[in-house]
């Protein structure tokens, strides 16, 4: 099963698309993955119902979040009422160790994304704050990152042994499905994303040419 785990939409401040866009276009365009993730910019969606997107489309359509932390920023997925209360998730400054400590404690996860990119990527972030206990997956193709901000993240899994997840970063409608992840279990919730997530489950890919290419 193939997801893209990070795109935003309108919901953010900075996404121009509308999720029923993003639908049309992955099935115009025959974009093989089987659903997305709505990882907002420092929020969780309460509000927003696409259960008949997903049955329209027959896409499943997830939501999680993006925050920002002291190492860069962080998907949270698995976001319950428990968790939102246990850190604000509009602020610009959260420990990533609160981060990592309370998705954990809340039957979440917390994957740092796009390592490599200056100034929110944990990479830049590491020489000068140390070392990060507590995480167990990152993400290592973001289909936004520039030069060698893949490789960088992909460096630092391999030093680290973290899981992988790949995810578009879309902020516009043609953008999604760049990046994904190959999950090796069907996944039908978010429940189901999260435990698969947990046991290391899932790898990077790049869609092209309607096939997914596993990361190099």
């Amino acid at each position: 099963m193939i997801l893209d785990l990070h795109s935003h939409s309108t919901v953010s401040d900075d996404g121009r698309a509308k999720v029923e866009n993003y639908c049309q276009w992955i099935k115009r365009k025959e974009i093989p993955i089987d659903g997305f993730v709505l990882t907002e910019h420092r929020l969780y969606d309460d509000a927003s119902d696409y259960r008949s997107l997903e049955d329209q489309f027959g896409l499943l359509i997830l939501k999680a979040s993006e925050v920002e932390t002291e190492y860069g920023h962080v998907l949270v997925f698995g976001v319950t009422q428990e968790l939102q209360a246990a850190f604000n998730f509009s602020q610009i400054n959260l420990s990533l160790a609160t981060v990592l400590e309370e998705s954990e404690r809340c039957g979440g996860i917390a994957v740092p994304c796009h390592p490599g990119r200056p100034r929110v990527g944990m990479c830049a972030h590491i020489g000068t704050r140390g070392e990060v206990e507590g995480v167990r997956t990152i993400e290592t193709l973001n289909g936004g990152s520039r030069g060698n901000e893949n490789e960088q993240a992909a460096s630092l899994a391999a030093r680290k042994g973290y899981a992988r997840i790949g995810g578009s970063d879309s902020h516009i409608v043609s953008h999604i499905g760049r990046c994904a992840t190959r999950l090796h279990a069907e996944v039908r919730d978010m429940n189901e994303l999260v435990a698969s997530l947990k046991e290391g489950g899932c790898e990077a890919v790049k869609l092209e040419d309607r096939a997914w290419i596993p990361e190099s």
